[in-house]
Order: structure tokens, then C-alpha cells, then sequence
């Protein structure tokens, strides 16, 4: 198991040796030109009972986010076509639940799940908190994969939520893999976390076995009515020297480079995918923050010489 400290090494290389580290470990699992387009829904919107300081969707502050009920199998079957349609190959569902509850819900996001893998997407769920019986009922509807972010160290954790513990968010990880899922689990940079609890988070994603599928690495989208609307931003070496950090720790897992792209420049973005991120959402809001149009994706990605961005070159 890699320690806190090897990772400690890791990070803090001369930023030449980290990159050329990073960058020759992703060349050996991975073709560079291959970033995956997902797209992210929001299946039900806001009125969660978390008090995650950072979420627009929760009960607990007036950010304008006004609830919605579950969509409908049919909508979500649409909006997975389109997404397929313009080049994404995952689809991931996100439900502001605190843990998913047995009955009709449920049962419809299972019917979801169906139907996404029915077109050929992979299928990613985030439900909140899971029971080992939900975990092997999602891998029998045929999920690919199930999103579970820890957010942020375990020592910096209770400054960010009090509704669940760091140990409940293990618990349903434990659920998820024993069930047969790949496990997609991240966090999120600029919640007031030192770069030591950066490397905390990681060291928990490291002792997980087996290790994640995909890591997404979010940076803070602040949110007017959360605690964190003033947030600074996160220093984008900073953010660079994490992305490579992972990259050089997991292999073989997607590092997706997640919320708060709008923030970023494509130059950012352009080192980032250097260091090894190889998965963007695309889509102008992920779940009810910003993100950068279709267009300017497209854009990006033929100045870079990478694979056409299909959906907004069409």
C-alpha cells in the first residue's frame, strides 16, 4: 500500500519530473488522444437533507435551487440518446438523496439503468448512501459503475459535512465493490483543505482494494447561499501537481477533470490532460453548476489535435 509519505514524495518533484513521470506512466496505459466524453444528469434536483458546506441542492441554505420531483425513465432514455448522440460514451445519473430508499424510486432508477446500458453507454449512478442488497440489485440492472465522492480528507471532513460520517461514505463503498461495481470516487479541491489533507484524500483512495475505476477531481464551484461562496480559487499548479499525483498512483483509472472547468483556461485545461486526465462531462451545467458550452470544448479539442468533439462541430 503506497503511504502518505511515498505520495508526499510524489507530489512534491520538481514540476518537470512530475509532469514527465505522470505523462509516461499515462502513455503506458492509455492512448493520449483518449478522453472520454461523459455527460452528467441531474434525474432529482435539489432538497437534499445534507449540509455538504459547498452544494447548491441542499435543504440547508437559499441558493435559489428549487426542488424537482425523479424524472421519468422516458426523459432520461432522451437525454441518454442525445448525450450518445454527441459523443458521449458514459452517461452518469445524479439523484440529491441522502441514501437511496427501497420502493417505486429506486425501482425506477434500476429501470433507468436498464435503458441507459440498452443504447450502449456505460452507466454511472451517484444515489448517496447504499445498503449491500441496493449495491447487488444496481450490478443485476447492469451498472457500470457507481460515484461516491470522499470530497476531502478524513481530518478535514467535519468541517465540510455533519450529516454523515467519513465511515458511512467507506461503508457504501465496501457495498458497492463487494456487489462486483467499479468504484468512482474523487473529491473536491478548494473546501479550505492544506495541500497535506490533498494528499490524505488520495492516500484513502490508495488504500481502497480493488483501487477506483475513475477518480474525478473536481475544483470548487462557489455557490451564492453556501458557506463556501467566498472560497478562493484553487492555484492551478497546484491542481496540476494533484492531477499527476493521481495519474502516477492509479494507473490505469480515468482521472476526470470534473466541476470548474468554466473557472479554467484551456491552457490549464491543455496541462491538466498533459498530466493525465483523460475524461471531461460535457454539457453546459453538471447537475446545477456551470460548465464550458459544447462549442468551446470542440474548440478546444481541435486546437489540441485531439479526436473531433462530434456533438457541437455537427
Amino acid at each position: 500500500m503506497t503511504t502518505l509519505d511515498e505520495i508526499r514524495t510524489i507530489y512534491q518533484l520538481p514540476f518537470p519530473e512530475l509532469l514527465w513521470r505522470a505523462m509516461s506512466i499515462h502513455r503506458a496505459h492509455h492512448d493520449p488522444a483518449d478522453i472520454q466524453r461523459c455527460a452528467l444528469l441531474s434525474i432529482k434536483t435539489g432538497g437534499c437533507p445534507e449540509d455538504c458546506r459547498y452544494c447548491a441542492q441542499s435543504a440547508h441554505y437559499d441558493t435559489g435551487v428549487a426542488p424537482t420531483p425523479l424524472m421519468t425513465v422516458e426523459e432520461v432514455s432522451r437525454r441518454a440518446q442525445r448525450a450518445k448522440e454527441r459523443g458521449a460514451t458514459r452517461f452518469c445519473l445524479g439523484a440529491a438523496w441522502r441514501e437511496s430508499k427501497e420502493g417505486a424510486p429506486f425501482e425506477r432508477v434500476l429501470e433507468m439503468v436498464r435503458e441507459v446500458r440498452r443504447l450502449g453507454l456505460e452507466a454511472c449512478v451517484t444515489l448517496g448512501m447504499l445498503t449491500e442488497e441496493q449495491a447487488h440489485r444496481l450490478k443485476e440492472a447492469g451498472l457500470t459503475a457507481y460515484n461516491h465522492n470522499l470530497d476531502t480528507s478524513r481530518r478535514h471532513y467535519p468541517n465540510i459535512i455533519s450529516t454523515r460520517l467519513y465511515d458511512e461514505r467507506m461503508q457504501t463503498i465496501r457495498h458497492v465493490q463487494k456487489a462486483g461495481i467499479a468504484v468512482c470516487c474523487g473529491g473536491i479541491l478548494g473546501l479550505g483543505e492544506n495541500e497535506e489533507d490533498r494528499l490524505m484524500l488520495l492516500a484513502e483512495l490508495a488504500a481502497l482494494d480493488p483501487p477506483p475505476e475513475s477518480i474525478p477531481i473536481n475544483c470548487l464551484v462557489p455557490i451564492p447561499g453556501t458557506p463556501l461562496e467566498q472560497a478562493a480559487p484553487v492555484d492551478p499548479i497546484e491542481l496540476v501537481r494533484l492531477v499527476a499525483t493521481a495519474r502516477i498512483l492509479f494507473p490505469r483509472a480515468r482521472v476526470r477533470l470534473s466541476a470548474g472547468r468554466d473557472r479554467m483556461s484551456r491552457e490549464l485545461q491543455a496541462l491538466c490532460f498533459l498530466a493525465g486526465a483523460n475524461s471531461i462531462f460535457f454539457g453546459d451545467t453538471l447537475l446545477t453548476a456551470p460548465n464550458p458550452s459544447e462549442h468551446a470544448d470542440a474548440e478546444m479539442f481541435r486546437d489540441l489535435g485531439l479526436p473531433d468533439f462530434s456533438a457541437a462541430s455537427s
